[in-house]
């Protein structure tokens, strides 16, 4: 039996409610099952449910509707509840008829999924979708089952970093306050001083958090962890897309691998609300579901991976010599090196905003945050895709998006699909030629305005807005390579026959993706003239392991 308040999966349905009805039936004991027979009936239940403190997961609708076109409901469910997941099914008899207009609107983000009406009992294709959405709608919303817990009687700039840090990690966590019966809990477990905030519990563990590094070290140790005199076949500085991929493929083919990561497991990707254009997920999938399961599907094979470690330095091996990998959490030798640090966000470097990051203004989609947002207004800076799939997440909660771009328009830096898929959604307006200069707090410390400047005419507009992110272009995360690692004059690792012929052995490039250094690789984003997209990072991960095996095998 669910409970009054169990979020609802709403059916709408005139010609096959107890196909639907049968179909749900295996949710039920999470979820309220309403079962309707028009777009007005779904409304008027809809409107029921949330004012008795529920909501809707999930709107499934099928395309033939007595009172309304599928665009008209879909455009109405939306409306009512930006956060539930849509889906539309077909009956087989009109699936392909329907297909070309409905494929066309999917691109458009104007609905989830696109699904054939089951045809019998365990259609386990069809739910594996549906299970695929209510998963990433539960990750999204307050998640039932948490893994960890932060107590504090506010939200600070650390509990948001905490909570991030946890969201891109994939691990579900709450926030409470200290005098909630969570909260209670906790504090009754707790043997320290009070007021010691914020605390974050886990199985057997309460304690006073004062950094996310200290939580990291917590979940996954610390690379002195490794025995001092043990020399790994390979080190990958970075986890994210390309970084994974190494780990994976290396570990399967039995190197002895770890992996260090500065901040979460994804790197930024991890932070891609919906990457929709990524081979084999018709549906799309988010980057941190899609970097986790890369995890542990490395995890699997026997990739260490140590997370909250920034690299501080490499000394190259010679003759033969393994290299030496430094952090502040130790040293680790070993006999290759795979460079995948990525990049980062381009700071705005406007003093007055940069004392506000963590307090409303964040480097990145700000994922953690969103549901804080609710009825609120932002800014999202950049022209990329990372910026408008950060957009279209944020207008699931917040009241505006306004996506600002320095360039005219949209079309030579966001993909197609993603700009139709902004330009359909009302809550999202995109300011050209535009410009953030200016910010400032409210009473309470948090973001309250923004200046937005037009290039063009110099007119300046202020805003009231609750959040800013700024995802600005992207600087290589190579500063900590040693000289003999040649790059580029923006910083990023050259490889192959990019190097100059000066950098070359015996007349000879090194191997494509090979540095200046021998047995020490770059892949991903922060190599000279890679194509910055998930597919070719990953790709680039895999090509990289036979690379390494060649250089292990030239050392005998």
């Amino acid at each position: 039996m669910t409970t009054p308040d169990a979020p609802a999966i709403v059916c709408i349905s005139a010609g096959h409610p107890d196909v639907l009805a049968a179909q749900f039936r295996r949710y039920e004991h999470e979820y309220d099952l309403v079962i309707t027979g028009s777009a007005l009936e779904a409304k008027h239940r809809t409107k029921d449910l949330l004012a008795a403190g529920a909501t809707v997961a999930l709107f499934v609708m099928e395309t033939n509707l007595p009172d309304a076109t599928w665009y008209e409901a879909m455009h109405m469910m939306r409306t009512a509840v930006p956060t539930a997941r849509r889906v539309v099914v077909s009956p087989w008899e009109t699936f392909i008829a329907e297909s070309t207009d409905l494929r066309h609107a999917l691109a458009a983000g104007k609905f989830d999924a696109h699904l054939l009406l089951p045809r019998g009992v365990r259609d386990e294709e069809f739910h594996v979708a549906i299970g695929e959405l209510l998963n990433d709608w539960g990750a999204t919303a307050a998640p039932q089952v948490e893994s960890i817990q932060i107590i504090a009687p506010e939200a600070t700039a650390l509990t948001r970093a905490i909570s991030d840090f946890l969201l891109r990690a994939g691990t579900p966590h709450g926030m409470h306050h200290p005098d909630s019966p969570a909260g209670r809990a906790v504090l009754e477990r707790w043997e320290g001083p009070a007021g010691s905030w914020p605390l974050v519990a886990a199985p057997g563990i309460v304690e006073h958090c004062t950094s996310v590094r200290q939580l990291a070290v917590r979940l996954y140790g610390r690379p002195d962890d490794i025995d001092v005199d043990e020399v790994i076949d390979l080190a990958i500085v970075g986890a994210g897309p390309a970084g994974l991929a190494a780990a994976v493929y290396a570990s399967s083919e039995g190197l002895s691998t770890i992996a260090i990561e500065a901040e979460a497991i994804g790197g930024q990707a991890g932070t891609s609300s919906m990457i929709r254009n990524y081979l084999g997920f018709p549906r799309g999938i988010s980057g941190m579901r899609l970097t986790q399961r890369a995890r542990s599907q490395a995890l699997r094979f026997g990739t260490r991976f140590y997370t909250g470690w920034p690299v501080t330095g490499v000394t190259p091996g010679s003759d033969g010599a393994p290299h030496r990998v430094h952090t502040d959490g130790g040293d680790v030798l070993a006999r290759t090196v795979v460079v995948g640090a990525g990049v980062t966000y381009r700071r705005l470097g406007v003093g007055s905003l940069e004392a506000l990051v963590g307090d409303g203004v964040h480097y990145g989609a700000a994922m953690a945050v969103a549901p804080e947002l609710v009825g609120q207004d932002v800014v999202v800076v950049g022209g990329g895709n990372s910026a408008g799939q950060a957009a279209v997440h944020l207008a699931r909660y917040a009241r505006s998006v306004t996506l600002v771009v320095r360039r005219e328009d949209l079309t030579s830096t966001m993909s197609t699909y993603l700009i139709n898929e902004v330009s359909y959604n009302p809550r999202i307006t995109v300011r050209g030629n535009c410009e953030v200069v200016d910010g400032g707090p409210g009473e309470d410390g948090h973001l309250a305005w923004v200046d937005l400047r037009d290039v063009v005419t110099g007119e300046t507009e202020r805003r009231e807005v609750r959040a800013l992110c700024l995802l600005i272009g992207a600087e290589p995360q190579s500063a900590w390579l040693p000289e003999a690692v040649l790059r580029d004059e923006q910083g990023f690792v050259l490889t192959g026959r990019d190097l100059p012929p000066e950098a070359w052995l015996d007349g000879r490039p090194p191997t494509d993706l090979e540095t200046s250094v021998p047995g020490v690789f770059a892949i991903g984003d922060i190599r000279s003239g890679s194509m910055k997209r998930v597919a070719s990072a990953t790709g680039e991960g895999a090509t990289v392991v036979s690379l390494v095996h060649g250089h292990l095998a030239g050392l005998g």
